[in-house]
């Protein structure tokens, strides 16, 4: 009530979306700072008993126990639903009209705290995006905004999510276009920039921690072959990666028992991440201090390479860019809460550091490690998630890389366009895309998925009952303006329908009049529609039957009917509205 006040009296639509562009930036940060600062507390806490009491052994233990937390979390607290990851954004805009659950406000965040915290090697970029979608989701519901600004202000949430786990508004807002909008007009990116530059700023002054740092200041033009072969390589790991994902997704699916799935996921990801601690959460910090050249930091902890030769860290670096997505399919199989956004940049930077070693190596060419590290962070962002624009802004703004911006371009470039021609789909719209479900894929399926049948039921037919003779049919004639009459028993159940123009030829026969019973007049309706339907099989019942009115059932009793005519006209209004973005 107090929405639609300020809305339609003091401050307008657009002022007031305005405001709350920057109220879902703040809280969209600060809930992103809040969750940093408590996965790090709880990792460093790992990392400190296992440094103080040098016992690898421990990576065995903490990984399936923060696993075994989120799903004791999930059944106990949320009925065994959580609604994770972007892709559940996504299906939000496509299903739900851009409505997303009151619990996302938090779920997100305890769960990715349980699993990334305690070591799941997963990013925590999926969670905060969940999270400030739900928030600009849910700020839109209580001012009572429209379908439109919903989606806007669940998008400048995702943006801003971005915005403030990175410190990177611009990758924030293109992440925004890039990923959850996809098709939305351009007017609709003031909301968005103040969202993502406002959480940035927020993130800035509550938590001064920037994921990874790059100093340099050139690259070398004659090394573009590398560039390019560097590109190639990354988008075929890219493939590995996405069909490796819903490989072990499968596999997870068909373990029904969450708590199973718990510990067997858990046990195998602490068995990864104790052979590669490497894969103990996000792998940020290991990527940043190989970025100052502490190559060294992926053998940490480690008990498989005691004696390292020169090529023991090439071996490492190629294991973690195969194991990285498995870990992260543990992690989120077994029912932990992150994304495989982190892992494609750990997976790329892995990438990247193992190629430029191998050609220095073989004496090829003298390559710059650390610009091929973050060459391949943005490489293979771009393949997995199909985000080539995010990954070159991203990567540029989170290491201070703008020198790198030609070559970040070329190898996004590359690794996309080779990912997609093998890869449709990225990891995050695979599934959607493949149960129909992408919103861009079908706007028409979209809009009627938010028409719901009871609203466009009509009641002004005249029923009639199969024991009646044709005087009553003719009285109800007299009395309603319809041509169809449903026929209904005793119950009100649907028995049958009599057609005005079927029964021209009786009329005017008033000697039949008291002789013919409406049940042998009736005839069976082409189809029925229940109340519930989809409206998209309700279409699809229209266009076979070539019908324009339907009747409309609800566990078999009649309700009404209803037209075809009206729901194109009901169509045609929403769709309008929908191209018509904050006119």
């Amino acid at each position: 009530m107090i929405g639609i006040l300020w809305k339609n009296k003091y401050i307008g639509k657009k002022t007031l979306l305005i405001l709350a562009s920057i109220i879902v930036g703040i809280l969209s940060a600060l809930s992103a700072v809040f969750l940093k600062r408590s996965v790090h507390l709880v990792q460093s806490w790992v990392d400190y008993l296992v440094t103080t009491g040098n016992n690898p052994y421990i990576y065995l233990v903490f990984p399936p126990v923060g696993i075994i937390l989120t799903v004791v979390y999930v059944q106990v607290f949320r009925k065994g639903n959580l609604e994770r990851g972007v892709n559940n954004i996504l299906f939000s805009i496509s299903r739900k009209a851009s409505f997303v659950s009151p619990h996302k406000l938090y779920s997100q965040i305890i769960s990715s705290i349980f699993t990334v915290g305690f070591g799941g090697s997963a990013g925590m970029e999926s969670p905060i995006s969940g999270t400030g979608s739900a928030i600009g989701s849910n700020l839109a519901r209580i001012l009572r905004f429209g379908y439109k600004e919903r989606t806007l202000l669940l998008a400048c949430g995702a943006a801003a999510g971005i915005s403030a786990i990175f410190n990177a508004p611009i990758a924030g807002l293109i992440f925004a276009f890039e990923i959850i909008l996809m098709d939305v007009p351009v007017l609709v990116i003031v909301p968005l920039i103040i969202s993502s530059s406002v959480a940035a700023l927020i993130s800035k002054l509550t938590y001064s921690g920037q994921p990874f740092v790059l100093i340099t200041d050139t690259w070398n033009s004659g090394h573009i072959g590398y560039y390019v072969l560097l590109a190639i390589l990354v988008a075929f790991v890219s493939v590995y990666a996405i069909k490796m994902y819903f490989i072990m997704d499968g596999v997870f699916t068909r373990l029904r028992q969450p708590y199973l799935r718990a510990v067997i996921g858990g046990l195998m990801l602490g068995i990864s991440i104790f052979l590669f601690p490497a894969l103990y959460g996000e792998g940020y910090d290991d990527v940043q201090a190989m970025l100052h050249n502490d190559i060294k930091v992926i053998l940490h902890n480690t008990i498989l390479f005691n004696n390292p030769t020169t090529w023991t860290l090439v071996v490492v670096a190629v294991s973690l860019v195969l194991l990285k997505v498995i870990a992260t399919s543990f992690t989120v199989g077994a029912g932990g809460n992150g994304g495989m956004f982190g892992s494609s940049l750990f997976t790329g930077a892995m990438l990247g550091f193992a190629f430029s070693r191998t050609i220095n190596l073989l004496g090829f060419a003298q390559l710059n490690e650390v610009n091929f590290i973050v060459l391949g962070m943005a490489g293979a962002l771009s393949g997995i998630i199909h985000s080539p624009l995010t990954a070159i802004f991203l990567i540029a703004e989170i290491t201070g890389g703008y020198a790198l911006f030609v070559p970040l371009m070329m190898v996004s470039a590359i690794s996309f366009l080779i990912t997609k021609y093998f890869e449709p789909y990225s990891v995050y719209t695979r599934k959607l895309a493949l149960k129909g479900d992408l919103k861009s894929m079908n706007k028409d399926r979209i809009v009627l998925e938010r028409m719901n049948i009871r609203r466009y039921v009509e009641k002004d037919f005249v029923p009639v009952h199969p024991g009646q003779t044709l005087r009553d049919l003719i009285h109800a004639v007299r009395t309603s303006k319809r041509n169809v009459f449903p026929v209904t028993d005793e119950e009100d159940r649907l028995v049958g329908i009599i057609l005005l123009d079927d029964i021209r030829q009786f009329m005017f026969s008033e000697e039949l009049y008291d002789n013919v019973v409406l049940g042998d007049l009736m005839e069976k309706p082409p189809a029925t529609v229940e109340i519930d339907e989809n409206m998209v099989e309700v279409m699809k019942k229209f266009d076979a039957l070539n019908a324009w009115n339907l009747p409309v059932t609800e566990k078999e009793k009649y309700v009404g009917f209803v037209s075809k005519s009206k729901l194109f006209s009901r169509y045609r209004e929403l769709l309008i509205k929908d191209t018509d973005y904050i006119a």
